[in-house]
């Protein structure tokens, strides 16, 4: 059983995943730190210094200047600023993975478009002729003029 599992494991889409994986993980922190540190600033002194980490609502009732405070207090809060943060996060991540998927897409090499036949096959022995063979070369068949089998 354990050497079943070491085969699973190694396999190279399960080993991808996880490459994948850590990552997606990492790339996640970054994107974050960025809504979190740079982006949520600027935005919230635009909207008059809001502070998106500190909009919230005390399910006491009473009255808190910061979301440490109320943690602090042992009071419930719904944390709406934070999840705002969280969709943000989310939009500039999905938007990311769509940009390198796109890219991705367009470095593959695109299909060449199929070449027009130039050979058909025989009727008779199914050995493949030129399109314009009057006879075949393998079975000897007369062949109809212009007739392509294919």
């Amino acid at each position: 059983m354990f050497r079943e599992f070491k085969e699973f494991a190694m396999r190279g889409n399960v080993v991808d995943l996880a490459v994948g994986l850590i990552i997606g993980l990492a790339f996640g922190k970054i994107v974050t730190s960025f809504v979190n540190d740079i982006l949520m600033p600027p935005i919230g002194l635009l909207l008059g210094r809001v502070n998106f980490e500190n909009l919230f609502v005390a399910l006491s009732g009473a009255h808190y200047n910061t979301l440490a405070e109320a943690k602090a207090a042992g009071v419930p809060t719904i944390n709406y600023g934070l999840f705002i943060n969280a969709i943000l996060d989310f939009v500039l991540v999905a938007f990311a993975v769509f940009l390198l998927v796109r890219w991705i897409n367009r470095m593959r090499c695109q299909p060449e478009a199929a070449a027009t036949p130039t050979t058909r096959n025989c009727p008779y022995c199914l050995s493949s002729i030129p399109l314009q063979a009057l006879r075949c070369p393998q079975c000897t068949s007369q062949l109809e003029a212009g007739h392509a089998h294919a």
